[in-house]
């Protein structure tokens, strides 16, 4: 099919700083907005591995005005000014089939930077509105309030955390996310490397008998590659913008095609222990010690990435603790269980402590030190009648002990 040059910009301003069209059917992106029908020239495309947007669909376009991509097989790739991605994101609601939630735009301006904004889809789909500031809203996912999951629509200042000059300002469009088949609007299923080269938007051309060759990421279901490979494309999907070189303090390198021993992941050292003994990057068969997989594993103030997800990733973080689990390395006892859990108790509370492995030995300390070999053999429930930290560690023969579990326990009279 023949190259549709669309207009530089679409109908957004050269620069960040320009007047921003109010509403998402002004932006020259879609020719029918209401039933998301883009314009003439934009082209639909996929990546390998997506970013986890607490478990939206994502629809990609991508408007190339006069001129090329210039391709690099890894790395960055460089984007003609007036480059504009368009990405929509839709959720399954209680009630309804599939709701559009928002569409972002991230443009390549005039200065060889980038700026992105948001639009807000209206309840009948009819446009989106943009926004000013960042948004937060509570989806009714599933039926009943309980079933509530927040959403968060980013602000411009958020849009450049992770779209930073570091990483080139655009994520995901580069050889490694886009060498994958899609199937386009005519039922054709072509690699979209050859297709984008078929329409002349590379420099240098491609040679296709070459394009398999090339990098590409794993998908966490994609059992043809390793489980290494698989872990690694997530962590590059979702932590390499900020975790490569030069942008954060963190020092490792999320980035695929970094090779994995030169990437300071697995044994690799942390900056914050996040009050752990030995943590690491990612600590062999040690999912306790290991702070990425811990940062992946929460919602809470140390969650990664900080922007763009508000939930947990079920399936990333399933694949992580397979591939820790997987790596050579001595067997990790779990940390003990504390039963109740901590919290504010009247007269007294009996504390049991307890291993999911039956030959462990727990030892405990009710001082606030940290329990070693050499602190007392937990036997019995322990009777607590004033305000206590409880400290259990687990040892075991063969095994590396684990970590320690805490529960302050507020007893009062």
């Amino acid at each position: 099919m023949p190259r549709i040059e669309p207009k530089p910009y679409l109908n957004m301003p050269r620069v960040a700083g320009g007047k921003v069209p109010p509403l998402l059917s002004q932006t020259g992106a879609f020719q029918d907005v209401r039933a998301s029908v883009p314009s003439r020239g934009l082209i639909p495309y996929d990546v390998a591995v997506p970013f986890w947007s607490d478990g939206a669909t994502k629809l990609r376009w991508i408007s190339v005005p006069h001129g090329q991509i210039g391709f690099a097989a890894t790395g960055e790739w460089a984007f003609p000014k007036g480059t504009v991605f368009v990405k929509t994101f839709e959720m399954p609601i209680a009630g309804e089939t599939v709701r559009r939630l928002e569409t972002r735009l991230l443009v390549c301006d005039e200065t060889g930077g980038v700026y992105g904004v948001v639009y807000k889809w209206r309840p009948d789909e009819s446009d989106a509105d943009l926004l000013e500031d960042g948004l937060t809203e509570a989806l009714p996912v599933g039926r009943g309030s309980a079933n509530a999951q927040t959403w968060y629509y980013p602000s411009r200042k958020d849009c450049l955390a992770c779209h930073n000059a570091k990483a080139s300002g655009v994520l995901g469009v580069k050889t490694r996310q886009i060498n994958r088949t899609y199937t386009y609007a005519a039922g054709v299923a072509e690699n979209q490397l050859e297709a984008w080269d078929h329409l002349g938007l590379f420099r240098p051309a491609l040679a296709h008998a070459d394009i398999s060759k090339l990098p590409q990421l794993a998908a966490a279901d994609d059992l043809n590659r390793s489980l290494e490979d698989r872990a690694r494309s997530y962590l590059d999907a979702n932590c390499s913008q900020c975790h490569r070189p030069g942008v954060t303090v963190a020092d490792f390198d999320a980035r695929y095609d970094t090779p994995a021993d030169r990437q300071g992941i697995v044994s690799g050292p942390v900056l914050i222990d996040e009050g752990i003994d030995h943590p690491r990057i990612i600590a062999p068969r040690d999912e306790w010690r290991s702070v990425a997989f811990m940062r992946v594993d929460t919602t809470g103030d140390i969650r990664m990435p900080p922007i763009g997800r508000e939930t947990i990733d079920p399936g990333g973080v399933a694949l992580l603790r397979e591939w820790i689990n997987s790596l050579p390395g001595k067997p990790v006892l779990p940390p003990p269980t504390l039963q109740p859990d901590a919290g504010q108790y009247s007269g007294s509370v009996q504390i049991s402590l307890s291993s999911s492995s039956g030959d462990a030995v727990i030892h405990y300390t009710l001082d606030g030190t940290d329990p070693g070999p050499k602190d007392p053999v937990y036997e019995a429930p322990l009777t607590l009648h004033e305000p206590t930290v409880v400290r259990a560690r687990a040892y075991q023969q063969g095994f590396v002990h684990s970590v320690t579990s805490q529960g302050l326990y507020q007893v009062m009279p």
